[in-house]
């Protein structure tokens, strides 16, 4: 499945670290960023969200809520975030369905094997709920940069 700009975000309902479910819905009226991400304290991933942890203060007075999501377990989200101090929730896409539905979910390639994951994508969703910028196969390091330089852009 693809989504592109100008399409409304898929709808999700998934727990936080804490067991507190954050929906899509319950963000209406509010600029969300969504960046999906493979696996907790991996080095590409704590890369990437430490540079959104760094700018958290800054997309925070702009009124842009961040979430991150991977199939991690809430207690590898909770471990994750304190050890890095990630201010935003973590939010536990298990079994890939959330994943899925915004098309960064399916079947990788890695040393000559074959498993089930997520591909590094991020999302910024209007306050209507509609998707207002995607990007697919991020890298890491510059990402976080061009995520806020394009937030400027939107608000």
């Amino acid at each position: 499945m693809t989504i592109n700009v100008g399409d409304a975000a898929p709808d999700f309902s998934m727990p936080d670290a804490d067991g507190n479910i954050v929906s899509l819905k319950s963000l209406k009226g509010q600029r969300v960023i969504l960046f999906f991400y493979p696996r907790d304290n991996t080095p590409g991933c704590t890369k990437e969200a430490c540079a959104f942890r760094d700018v958290y203060d800054d997309l925070q007075a702009k009124d842009v809520a961040v979430f991150g999501v991977s199939t991690d377990s809430a207690k590898s989200h909770t471990k994750f975030a304190t050890k890095h101090n990630l201010p935003f929730p973590l939010l536990v896409d298990e079994d890939g369905d959330v994943g899925t539905r915004y098309g960064c979910y399916g079947l990788k390639k890695m040393y000559g094997k074959e498993y089930m994951g997520i591909t590094r994508s991020s999302f910024i969703i209007g306050p209507d709920g509609v998707l207002e910028k995607v990007y697919r196969k991020v890298k890491p390091e510059p990402h976080v940069a061009e995520v806020v330089a394009d937030i400027e852009s939107l608000v």
